[in-house]
């Protein structure tokens, strides 16, 4: 779960640096996407879990 919002932030900080926009912070909007991939991805596991029980 760390890992993918760490890389989603990441991917956000180098994309503000190389490509800067002033109305789109790209950090802000992939670091959310993250949490709701990681979120997902949770949720997933876990219905998966319980399905076998």
């Amino acid at each position: 779960m760390g890992v993918i919002i760490f890389l989603f932030s990441y991917l956000g900080t180098w994309l503000d640096e190389n490509h800067p926009s002033p109305k789109i912070y790209y950090n802000k909007i992939l670091v959310m996407v993250g949490v709701f991939l990681a979120l997902y991805n949770v949720f997933r596991q876990v219905n998966e879990i319980n399905k076998t029980k």
